[in-house]
C-alpha cells in the first residue's frame, strides 16, 4: 500500500552555482558548507523542519507547517542578505527557494509525488535571494504574517499539467527591513498588540501543586482575553512551552506575540507566592513586575491586580466592568476553586478515565458552591464529552444533564464565554442550531480570543452546511493559536466537501486518534477508492470502541444509525446520508 501524506514541501538551490563552480570548486564548498553549518541547518531545525536530501547546489526539506517553512525561508533569505553585503558579487551564496503545500509519497526517508514537483517549479519561478510560494500555501499564510507577496497569476510549468498560481516575495532592500520587523524580530502580526500568557512556573517543590500553577495561568489567559483591544495567544499554544528552554525572543517569535507574561507560583499552607511580569520581547525591555505575598484568599485580587496592570498598560485605558471582581472568599469558596482547577486539569488530558476524575472534581465543587457557574459550565461540556464517545453508563441522562448545567450556568452567569460556549455545544448536539449559533455568536461577542469558541462554533458550520465558514474559522483560529491541532474540524469540512484525499491528509495525522476520527477516516478511505485502507482504519475502530460503553451495545443497523445521527446532527439531509453510505462502504454495520 503506498503511504502518503500532506506536508509543506520546501525546495531551493544555489543561483549559478555551475559558474561559481568552474571559478572556485574548492572555495565554493566550503562557504557553502559554512552557511549550512553556521545559518541553515539550525534554522531548519528551529522550525521543525527535516532535510530530505540534498542535490548538489540544492535542498529538499519537509516541514509539518505551511508557516515554519515560510518564516524559516524568510529568516534565511534575510540573513542572507546580510551575510552578503560585504562580500563580492561573483562570491555571494544566493538562494532561490519554492514552497508547496500537497500530497507527497512515502518512500524510506524520501518524499516524491506532484506537490515536490511543483514545489521544484515554483523555485525556478523564484527570483535570485526571495522565494516563490503556491496558492495553498499563499492562503495559510497571507493573514498570519507581515511579508507581502505579488501575485504572479497562473503559470505553465514544466512537467504539471495543470496551471500553477504562483506568489512571489523579493528580498528588496527596503523589504528586508519589513522582514526583519516580522520575522528575524518576531513582532506580533496583528495591529493590535498581541500578548502570550506563559505556563507560571511551580515553585512549590510539589508535582502535584502543578495543576494550581497550570489554573492560574489559564485564568489570567481567560481574564486578559476579554479586551477586545488584545489579540491574546491561546491556552494551548502557550502550554507548548512550558518547561522549555527557548529564549523569550524565540518563543515570541513562534507564537507572533510582542508581549510575554511570564511568572511563578509557590503555594504553601494557606500563604501563597505569585511573581509576574510583563516583557516587550522586541528589545527584552521589562516593562513591568511585580510580586504578591498574601494569604490565598486574596488570590483572586491578585489575579484581577495582574489583568489590570497588563491592560492598562498594553490598552491605554481599563474598562473595569468586563472584569468580575471576586473578594472576600470564604474558605468553603477557595476549596471549590481548588477543586474546579482539579478538574479542568484532569479534562484536559482525554480519556474515560481522566474525564470521570474530571466529574468527580466538579461535583465536588458544585457540592461545596451550588452557584459555582464555572464549574457548572465545565461538567456539562465533561457529561457532553461522556456521551458524544460513548463512554456514558447512562447516555440520555448525561446529555440532558449538560443541557440543565449549561442552562443554569447561563443563568447565574451569562457574561462567560465559557458558559456561552458550553451552552451552544449542548443545544447543538440536543437538536437546536439555531439556539446553538446564537450562543456561539454571543461567546464570540465577549472574547473574541477564545479560540475553544472558535473551533466549536467551525463544527456547528459544518454541520450547518456552510463549510466555507467552518474553513474560515479554523484559519481563524490557527492565527490566534500557531500550535494548535484542527485536523479533526477541517477533515470533517472536507469530507462533507466530498474531498476525501484532503480529509485522509487531515485525519491520518491524527496521533491517538479516538472512534469518531476513525469512523471518518475509514469512511473517507472507501469513498477515495482505497478499499484495504479502509478495511485496516475499520478494524483500528473496532478495537477502539471496546471502551465505549454504549457503542459495545449496539446491535442492528437501525441502532447504529440512530447513534450517529444524533452524533452527526448534519441539517441537511443528503449530508448525513453522503455520511451514512460511506461508513456503510467502510464496513461499518450502519
Amino acid at each position: 500500500m503506498v503511504e502518503r501524506r500532506l506536508a509543506a514541501i520546501l525546495a531551493a538551490d544555489v543561483v549559478g552555482y555551475s559558474r561559481m563552480i568552474r571559478a572556485d570548486e574548492e572555495g565554493t564548498l566550503l562557504a557553502l558548507r559554512r552557511v549550512r553549518q553556521e545559518l541553515i541547518d539550525p534554522k531548519i531545525e528551529e522550525h521543525r523542519g527535516r532535510i530530505v536530501k540534498l542535490m548538489g547546489d540544492g535542498l529538499l526539506i519537509e516541514f509539518a507547517s505551511v508557516v515554519d517553512a515560510v518564516v524559516c525561508s524568510g529568516e534565511v533569505q534575510h540573513e542572507m542578505a546580510k551575510r552578503n553585503s560585504n562580500i563580492p558579487e561573483d562570491e555571494q551564496i544566493v538562494f532561490r527557494v519554492g514552497i508547496n503545500l500537497g500530497d507527497v509519497i512515502i518512500d524510506g526517508d524520501d518524499i516524491q509525488g506532484d506537490g515536490v514537483n511543483v514545489a521544484a517549479r515554483l523555485e525556478g519561478l523564484s527570483e535570485p535571494g526571495g522565494m516563490c510560494i503556491s496558492d495553498a500555501v499563499h492562503e495559510q499564510v497571507r493573514d498570519r504574517l507581515e511579508l507581502r507577496f505579488e501575485d504572479l497569476g497562473a503559470q505553465e510549468v514544466k512537467n504539471i499539467d495543470r496551471p500553477v498560481r504562483a506568489w512571489r516575495w523579493t528580498a528588496s532592500t527596503s523589504e528586508a527591513a519589513s522582514t526583519s520587523s516580522a520575522i528575524g524580530d518576531s513582532v506580533g502580526l496583528q495591529d493590535k498588540p498581541s500578548v502570550a500568557v506563559l505556563p507560571f512556573t511551580n515553585m512549590s517543590g510539589d508535582k502535584e501543586q502543578e495543576y494550581f500553577s497550570d489554573g492560574i495561568t489559564e485564568d489570567l489567559i481567560t481574564e486578559i482575553s476579554r479586551f477586545r483591544e488584545l489579540a491574546v495567544v491561546s491556552r494551548n499554544s502557550s502550554f507548548v512551552f512550558k518547561g522549555g528552554n527557548e529564549s523569550l525572543r524565540e518563543v515570541s517569535g513562534k507564537l507572533n506575540a510582542q508581549y510575554i507574561v511570564e511568572g511563578s507560583v509557590r503555594k504553601a499552607g494557606d500563604r501563597i507566592r505569585v511573581t509576574a511580569q510583563l516583557i516587550d520581547a522586541r528589545d527584552d525591555a521589562h516593562v513591568w513586575a511585580e510580586r504578591y505575598d498574601r494569604a490565598l484568599e486574596d488570590i483572586f485580587d491578585v489575579q484581577d491586580d495582574i489583568v489590570r496592570r497588563i491592560a492598562g498598560i498594553l490598552v491605554g485605558r481599563l474598562a473595569a466592568e468586563r472584569l468580575t471582581k471576586i473578594k472576600n472568599q470564604s474558605d468553603d469558596q477557595l476549596r471549590a476553586y481548588d477543586l474546579f482547577l482539579r478538574g479542568r486539569a484532569h479534562f484536559f488530558n482525554w480519556s474515560i478515565k481522566e474525564n470521570r476524575k474530571a466529574s468527580e472534581c466538579l461535583r465536588s465543587a458544585l457540592d461545596i458552591e451550588p452557584d459555582n457557574a464555572a464549574a457548572m459550565a465545565l461538567l456539562s461540556e465533561v457529561l457532553l464529552r461522556m456521551w458524544l464517545n460513548g463512554w456514558s453508563s447512562d447516555a440520555n441522562a448525561d446529555l440532558q444533564s449538560a443541557l440543565e448545567l449549561a442552562e443554569r450556568a447561563d443563568d447565574i452567569d451569562a457574561d462567560d464565554s465559557r458558559t456561552q460556549t458550553s451552552l451552544g455545544m449542548a443545544y447543538l448536539f440536543n437538536g437546536d442550531p439555531d439556539k446553538a449559533r446564537h450562543h456561539f455568536e454571543t461567546a464570540l461577542r465577549i472574547n473574541p480570543n477564545d479560540t475553544r469558541v472558535i473551533v466549536y462554533y467551525s463544527r456547528h458550520a459544518v454541520f450547518d452546511g456552510d463549510l466555507e465558514k467552518a474553513v474560515d474559522l479554523c484559519r481563524q483560529a490557527l492565527t490566534l493559536n500557531p500550535y494548535g491541532k484542527y485536523n479533526w474540524n477541517l477533515g470533517l469540512a472536507s469530507f462533507a466537501a466530498r474531498d476525501y484525499a484532503g480529509a485522509i491528509a487531515l485525519l491520518g495525522a491524527i496521533r491517538n486518534p479516538p472512534e469518531s476520527v476513525l469512523a471518518l477516516l475509514a469512511a473517507s478511505y472507501a469513498m477515495a477508492g482505497n478499499l484495504d485502507a479502509a478495511q485496516q482504519t475499520y478494524q483500528r475502530f473496532s478495537k477502539a470502541i471496546e471502551g465505549a460503553p454504549v457503542m459495545r451495545a449496539l446491535d442492528q443497523p437501525s441502532d447504529w444509525q440512530k447513534y450517529y445521527a444524533e452524533r452527526w446532527p448534519f441539517r441537511e439531509k443528503a449530508d448525513f446520508e453522503h455520511l451514512t453510505h460511506a461508513l456503510q462502504k467502510a464496513g461499518l454495520p450502519i
